[in-house]
């Protein structure tokens, strides 16, 4: 939604890095006849690109990149505007952007990389890892009190598979309200930034410097449900990076790196922003009353400031044309350029349904879908979406990429992030019946 003004709590709170307006229309791929798909190859997205030209020509954003491919080929690129309103390089796919929560399915790669080495499974208790999260609390009314009264032991152990998820029982600062949600910016539990700039409403808090002293203060305060039993968006992928540097006894951004981002040829993902790219990087804005205002300006971005530790779940840079790669490893079942990135059984586990049995996705932004390691499963499609207005989403069947890059928060201020996949899907329809 719109906000009002930089006072506006749903856009400080509930709206700034939840990747939860990505709303997938990947099942639908599964009905449509595979054969003929690749003919959308060679640049034929009438709709997508119809779209692209609006949002920028009428002013609702500085740029937008489209990039749409199949299988190992490179991708058709539909690409307008600039970096910035009124500057004069334009946006393409080297160009920068803030992909938040996009950064969680790679935070979830990243955590498959280390059940396909046998160090852990789905369902290893986070405790055997973490002992501090040995014997949770939970409360007994959702966002109520954290004293005694409303406390419950959990009932069963936080896994690997819930965090993944969302199934972990663990809250999120842009989700919660009361008690907890004030609990969590007190102790410094802020897994995310957005602007150098003092906007009212945003950046309460000061955040801990590391993923040991983030995962340590969770430990402390209680669940907001039993693990397992309900989806609900969460800090998981940001504790899992806790995780992974704990099990592989190497920092987080360096796992990353050379697990991931060397191997796949991302040489354009960062958590911070070197000082040598910054003229490859967006400017991002906040809509207000339909105006986009700058709020982290790509020359003077919080981005290029090392961040209080890696956010697994909302912390990354990337280009378009870096992402791409990424899904193009995915669809190439963890091969890239005759690399082995990860294993094939450990692409196709983390791109499927991997819920928690009976878990409850009622009132939930993936009810009657399924969740992989973080992102959303619909048929043999995974993906998901940031809250500058990323989104991105693959077809692990088909070998379908596609992803587009823009820049404004929140992400509900327009409806592009949650109509691209339909818009795709309305391309290789019509080519379907040609």
């Amino acid at each position: 939604m719109a906000f009002r003004n930089f006072n506006d709590q749903e856009f400080s709170r509930r709206s700034l890095l939840r990747g939860g307006a990505w709303l997938g229309a990947g099942a639908a791929l599964s009905a449509l006849p595979m054969g003929r798909m690749a003919l959308a190859h060679g640049g034929h997205w009438p709709n997508v690109l119809a779209t692209v030209e609006d949002y920028v020509a009428s002013g609702k954003v500085a740029n937008m990149v489209a990039t749409l491919g199949w299988g190992q080929n490179a991708p058709d690129v539909i690409a307008r505007g600039t970096l910035a309103f009124g500057g004069s390089t334009e946006a393409d796919t080297d160009s920068l952007y803030r992909i938040y929560s996009n950064t969680k399915p790679v935070t979830g790669m990243a955590t498959m990389m280390l059940i396909e080495d046998g160090e852990i499974t789905l369902d290893t208790p986070l405790s055997e890892i973490l002992p501090a999260f040995a014997n949770m609390q939970v409360q007994k009314e959702y966002d109520g009190s954290i004293g005694e009264e409303n406390l419950e032991p959990a009932k069963t152990e936080i896994t690997i598979r819930h965090m993944l998820t969302h199934t972990a029982g663990l809250g999120y600062g842009i989700i919660q309200k009361g008690p907890i949600k004030d609990a969590y910016e007190q102790h410094g539990l802020i897994p995310g930034q957005v602007s150098r700039l003092p906007i009212p409403g945003l950046g309460r808090g000061n955040p801990v410097d590391s993923l040991e002293k983030f995962a340590d203060g969770l430990a402390k305060l209680p669940l907001v449900y039993q693990p397992g039993t309900k989806w609900s968006y969460s800090v998981g992928l940001d504790l899992l990076g806790r995780v992974i540097e704990v099990v592989s006894g190497m920092p987080f951004d360096r796992f990353l790196s050379t697990r991931l981002f060397e191997p796949a040829g991302m040489n354009s993902t960062y958590f911070r922003v070197p000082q040598a790219q910054v003229g490859r990087l967006t400017t991002n804005y906040g809509i207000m009353n339909g105006t986009p205002l700058p709020i982290d300006p790509g020359m003077a971005s919080i981005y290029l400031d090392k961040p209080a530790f890696p956010f697994g779940g909302a912390g990354l840079v990337s280009s378009p044309a870096d992402f791409d790669r990424f899904q193009r490893m995915l669809v190439g079942l963890g091969e890239i350029d005759g690399v082995r990135v990860m294993s094939e059984e450990a692409v196709r586990l983390g791109t499927s349904n991997i819920l928690p049995e009976a878990v409850d996705l009622s009132g939930t932004w993936v009810a009657g879908q399924g969740f992989g390691a973080g992102g959303r499963v619909t048929g043999s499609t995974y993906g998901w979406g940031g809250a500058a207005g990323t989104t991105a989403f693959c077809d692990i069947e088909s070998g379908l990429r596609a992803g587009n890059f823009t820049q404004y928060m929140p992400a509900e201020s327009y409806g592009i992030q949650r109509e691209f996949p339909d818009l795709v899907l309305k391309d290789l329809a019509v080519l379907q019946g040609a």
